[in-house]
This record gives C-alpha cells, structure tokens and sequence, in this order.
C-alpha cells in the first residue's frame, strides 16, 4: 500500500516537473498596433496567448479588435524596445526591437535603426519604451 503510493506521489511530481520549469522559464514579448489609434504589449511563455494579450490591450487602449495587428513576437523576450519612427513626409509610425542580451545591445540596435545617414527618408526616430529581459519596463534615459 506504501509503495502504490510513493509511485503516484513519483508519477504526480514528475507530471509537475515540466510545468513547474516553464513557469520559471524565459519569456517572450508580443507587441500589437492599430496605427494611428493604440497599442498593446505582454509578456509570457505561450505565442498565441501572449499575442492574444497584446491585442486585448490595444483594443483597451480605444481600438477596434480588427485594426489590432499582431506586429511582433520575440522568444526570448531579451532587452526590448518601441521607437517612434517619422518619415520626412510627415507619416509615422512605431518599430520594436526584442530579443537583445543587454541594455546596452539594445541601445546599440536603436542607434543604427534611427541613424538617418542609413535612412535618409527619416525625420525623427527614438526610442519611446523599454523593457528588460523579464518584461519590466524601464526607463527610456
């Protein structure tokens, strides 16, 4: 009777293990957009619930579900960023950056995505939002 019962405890714990681990696992980072309207952001470990996250948020911030468009999903979320990006033309628009080991990596991306001598066409570019490799967003200076 002890033994049947150690095995189900064995058979329960390792049935735990793997739930357990991706808990404490790495995140991803999934980024939503409606131009022009709203935005959404979320962390997790699941692609589509994290997407799915991101748009719910974009539909709160005062969009409609079917202008919410799943823009980006990085796994693992790493160093991560939204910059404002505006076109000598007056249209703008936001680009994300995930997926970075550092800060300073990161950083080092949104130097080159907003340097105009690569993009000439760009008026202004800069870095808006940013989070670290466990999704916490930190300070933009």
């Amino acid at each position: 009777m002890i033994m049947k019962f150690i095995c189900a405890a064995l058979i329960a714990l390792a049935g735990a293990a793997p739930a357990a681990f991706a808990q404490n696992g790495p995140i991803g980072i999934a980024f939503a957009e409606a131009p022009e309207q709203s935005s959404g952001v979320c962390t997790g470990q699941s692609t589509d619930k994290t997407l799915a996250c991101a748009r719910t948020k974009c539909v709160e911030g005062g969009a409609r579900a079917e202008d919410c468009l799943r823009v980006k999903w990085c796994y693992p979320a790493g160093w991560s960023a939204d910059l404002f990006v505006q076109h000598t033309e007056g249209l703008h628009w936001h680009q994300y950056l995930c997926g970075w080991d550092s800060k300073e990596a990161l950083l080092a991306a949104v130097a080159v995505a907003c340097d105009k001598t690569l993009r000439p066409y760009i008026m202004e570019c800069s870095a808006v939002r940013l989070w670290d490799n466990n999704g916490r967003e930190q300070d933009v200076n």
